[in-house]
């Protein structure tokens, strides 16, 4: 990559091979440690570009000329023109970019020749005033310009930086650094967990920390990552949910927390998931699931309008208002909805059902029960045209272990998961705090498991034990960030939205 000035009329020439490049800036490096030390670490800036720029963008330039503002500066040169007696780079730094100045009378010929020498991706810390040019440009003229870390590769080609998705997953260092798109979303990422962590905080939420590994992998139907400690010589599983460890606090008697965490799950990878991620969960006693569902329908539009500043946003192209009630649909009224033809008479009709399974050539598990394949129909045909927000609601007790059963129909629990742009974004429920129910469906799970079904549960002891002290009737509710963060960021991939994906090898 050539730091001279271009002709637009000009041929471009042919780039110059990279080892090339890096042996020269090698070369340059070493000139620096000749002359002392090529890392200095006794510069301290006072200012940041973008501060600069919302202080004194709109003073003209007699007005700095006047008064002049002194400052001290450092970041990274993204930009460099040398034209003679004069040259401009452009300095970035984590708020913004601000225009650089240098000449052989300020900050001199010695330094302005040294400059010369500078790349792109050179970090530099510059003294200077600052002061408008003729095209009105807020630049600062550099009085004193030093090397902090000389950059060894070249930046991707300035006016596309680095376009490759998966060289961008993979140097996510690059990808910030050269993309402001990219910058800007993960900096939306981190207003919105504030905002979700302040939204909690001020309904009286607690937040705390629970373990990363477990002794018994629980709390989500998945497949554990499996690691081994040492000094205790026994085997752990990285966590696939918080929640068995939340609810234990809630027995303990903290009646309202949150945690925001990672989970594990050693599944698949695709663009909604990804075996590393981000998870809310949140219990409160003495509530319900109903209240589950108007507490999210507030958050989404209060994390909206403080970290986007909208309650309206565009997904790939489609509006969704989060001001609007969300859609309420239970499993049997959403299948009827989205396909033609189906009846509650084929619903209900096991072989009927499995006829029509197999009809749409969807694969089904030969030990689930007639809601277990109603779930699967649903999931199969019905989740990816939820676009609206909507709660879907009635979820079979066969399929949620964990879940409190409808009074009114126990083969059906308390329990909803929330779609929106046909993602499932929360799942809630209000908690089963039954010792011995949850017991039976814990050893339901583990017949599930020697039947080869990797992701049910163990039987978990322990959390039995803290059941039968007495778990007040709770609701609680997990909620995937990195896909609330998609959703909020319009963002396609999970892996947009995570700053280092899991990747295989290169």
């Amino acid at each position: 990559m050539s730091d001279q000035p271009v002709n637009p009329d000009t041929p471009a020439a042919p780039e110059a091979d990279e080892n090339q490049i890096i042996a020269e800036r090698r070369a340059k490096l070493a000139a620096l440690r000749a002359k002392g030390i090529a890392y200095p670490n006794n510069f301290q800036r006072d200012h940041l570009a973008g501060d600069l720029h919302e202080a004194y963008e709109d003073h003209d330039r007699d007005r700095l000329d006047l008064n002049p503002v002194v400052v001290k500066i450092a970041g990274r040169i993204m930009l460099k023109r040398v034209m003679g007696k004069a040259s401009f780079a452009q300095l970035q730094d984590s708020s913004g970019t601000i225009q650089l100045y240098l000449t052989d009378s300020y900050p001199g010929k010695t330094q302005h020749a040294d400059f010369k020498h500078f790349d792109t991706g050179d970090t530099v810390g510059v003294d200077g005033v600052l002061f408008k040019t003729k095209t009105n440009e807020l630049t600062v003229r550099v009085k004193n310009i030093v090397m902090l870390a000389k950059s060894l590769r070249p930046l991707p080609e300035k006016h596309h930086g680095l376009t490759d998705q998966e060289q961008r997953y993979r140097q996510r260092y690059v990808d910030l650094m050269t993309n402001e798109e990219t910058r800007l979303r993960f900096v939306k990422r981190s207003r919105i967990i504030h905002s979700i962590r302040e939204f909690f905080i001020n309904k009286r939420y607690l937040e705390v920390e629970t373990p990363m590994m477990h002794p018994i992998p629980g709390g989500a139907s998945a497949r554990p990552f499996v690691t081994h400690h040492n000094a205790l010589d026994m085997q752990l599983y990285l966590r696939t949910a918080p929640e068995l460890y939340l609810k234990r606090l809630i027995v303990g008697g903290l009646e309202k927390v949150f945690e925001i965490n990672r989970n594990f799950r050693n599944e698949g990878m695709s663009t909604r998931h990804n075996p590393e991620f981000t998870m809310l969960e949140f219990y409160c006693a003495h509530r319900d699931y109903k209240y589950l569902m108007v507490t999210l329908e507030q958050m989404f539009r209060v994390v909206a309008l403080q970290a986007i500043g909208v309650t309206k946003v565009t997904y790939q192209g489609r509006e969704i208002d989060f001001m609007q009630p969300f859609a309420q649909l239970t499993i049997t009224e959403a299948i009827k909805k989205y396909n033609t033809g189906i009846t509650d008479e084929l619903l209900n009709d096991r072989a009927k059902l499995v006829a029509k399974l197999q009809e749409l050539k969807i694969p089904i598990r030969e030990h689930d029960g007639i809601y277990g394949l109603q779930l699967t129909l649903f999931e199969n045909t019905v989740e990816t045209q939820l676009f609206e927000p909507t709660f879907i609601y009635h979820y079979p007790a066969e399929v949620s272990p964990l879940a409190r059963r409808d009074d009114n129909n126990p083969d059906f629990t308390e329990r909803f998961e929330l779609y929106i742009a046909g993602r499932e974004i929360a799942n809630g429920f209000s908690e089963l705090n039954d010792p011995e129910d949850q017991a039976q469906r814990f050893l339901e799970q583990v017949k599930q498991k020697d039947a080869g079904d990797h992701e049910a549960m163990h039987y978990d002891a322990d959390y039995i034990r803290a059941l039968e002290y007495g778990l007040p009737p709770t609701a609680g509710c997990g909620i995937g960030i990195d896909r609330l963060v998609m959703l909020l960021t319009d963002s396609p991939s999970i892996r947009d939205v995570i700053l280092f994906p899991q990747m295989r090898p290169e």
